[in-house]
């Protein structure tokens, strides 16, 4: 029997997929739950696993090239003996590029595919793709490595810890930096030099006058995603919060590794407790009511476009725990190791430019949002105190932008005073 292995769906926006890398090479044996293949979706990298036992009788899609989901992108036969038929099979239906690793082909068997989270499965080793491809640089066996990623996945820095141990010493060029732990979202400005900046990945090459430069599969899926908002009818309302006291809170707790995205996370999603509407989305049937409160931050990519990381049951999990799981959200994201429900199942979305000193912005609502909240840089502001004296006061400037279909004005308005309300009068509430 001669099976197809198709590009899979690993997310609900996705339309196409890229080949990283085949695992598997025309010929070789593929045991069942065996990856065979690393396909980029939207915005991570997923193994592709085996259903079957056979061989991988020839590659379709070569790496580095793209099919939409659904198409066929390698052939597995069942028995050695099939192989040809394959081949021939795949010369007959794909183009002539699609079937330009076919030649190559000696001894493999069909297997359909899944995509699935990376993980150790039966003992074998699973590793990313970044830390396969540093583990070529480097020269280090992959094979007596145990791995620190989740399920016990090997990652780039487990590599460099085996290099640093056990690699001869390499050329400059072959080295490679590790993926940065620190949040792409800063805190606001009084308190941004608190988080260590982000380690630099090696900068690209600058673009030559008059060069195109083709859109990585994430930045085309942030284009799709804009385009779709477009067609939202929404407004934006601004609020004024004073930051004093969260500042001094912060300064309090973030020996013990709290973030101030975690703190603002925690403060919408606790107002969102008392505002449901404003996490819900539209449907042709009416406002769908979201079950819990996940919080979407916006972070930039080293290698351009944009993922959202979700904290999810935002309002139900402590702040140290949420600062640890951003931490961790953030740094798997860098490395494209999130599965599809840590970045694609939020309900309301942050967006924080005020580490780039930004006072005011408008952001654009996310496609199956109805909110999303931009947040400026706090800065020191003179005004009236309490007291009807003159003093200086920390502020940042809020904007949240809705879809008016579902989310009213004074919807809007509300939301926004209720949150200031609690990170002015009641910060201390963050940390219960």
């Amino acid at each position: 029997m001669i099976n197809e292995i198709f590009m899979p769906a690993l997310s609900s926006t996705m339309t196409e997929g890229k080949i990283v890398s085949w695992v598997k090479a025309p010929g070789d044996k593929i045991e069942k739950g065996e990856t065979v293949v690393v396909v980029e979706s939207d915005k991570a990298d997923m193994d592709v696993e085996s259903f079957y036992e056979g061989y991988l009788a020839t590659i379709m899609i070569p790496a580095g090239e793209s099919a939409a989901v659904g198409a066929a992108i390698a052939l597995i036969a069942e028995t050695e003996a099939e192989i040809a038929a394959a081949i021939q099979q795949a010369t007959q239906a794909s183009t002539p590029a699609a079937v330009a690793d076919s030649n190559t082909a000696t001894a493999p068997v069909a297997v359909s595919a899944v995509a699935e989270a990376p993980a150790a499965q039966n003992g074998r080793m699973v590793a990313s793709p970044r830390a396969r491809k540093l583990a070529k640089d480097l020269r280090v066996d992959l094979s007596g490595l145990k791995g620190s990623g989740p399920h016990g996945r090997i990652v780039a820095e487990d590599v460099e810890a085996a290099a640093g141990k056990t690699a001869a010493p390499m050329a400059p060029t072959t080295t490679a930096t590790t993926a940065p732990t620190a949040p792409a979202v800063a805190p606001i400005a009084p308190i941004a030099a608190a988080i260590a900046p982000a380690a630099k990945a090696p900068a690209p090459t600058p673009a030559q006058p008059g060069q195109i430069i083709p859109f990585n599969t994430l930045q085309n899926a942030v284009v799709r995603n804009m385009m779709a908002s477009l067609q939202v009818p929404t407004y934006r309302v601004g609020y004024t919060i004073t930051t004093d006291g969260l500042d001094k809170l912060y300064k309090q707790i973030k020996s013990k590794g709290v973030t101030m995205t975690a703190l603002l996370a925690k403060a919408v999603a606790m107002t969102l407790q008392n505002h449901p509407l404003l996490h819900a989305y539209y449907s042709e049937q009416g406002a769908v009511h979201r079950t819990a409160i996940n919080v979407a931050v916006a972070v930039a990519m080293d290698d351009g476009g944009l993922i959202t990381p979700v904290l999810q049951n935002a309002d139900q999990v402590d702040i140290y725990t949420l600062s640890r799981t951003w931490r961790d959200l953030v740094e798997r994201s860098r490395s494209k190791q999130l599965q599809p429900d840590e970045y694609s199942s939020g309900g309301f979305t942050l967006s924080n430019l005020g580490m780039f000193g930004v006072d005011r912005f408008d952001a654009i609502l996310p496609p199956g949002q109805g909110s999303i909240l931009a947040i400026g840089a706090s800065r020191p502001q003179v005004g009236a105190m309490p007291d009807g004296m003159m003093g200086i006061r920390q502020q940042m400037q809020v904007n949240i932008t809705c879809d008016h279909r579902i989310i009213y004005g004074a919807d809007a308005a509300a939301f926004l005073q209720d949150l200031a309300k609690l990170i002015e009068t009641n910060p201390q509430s963050l940390t219960l």
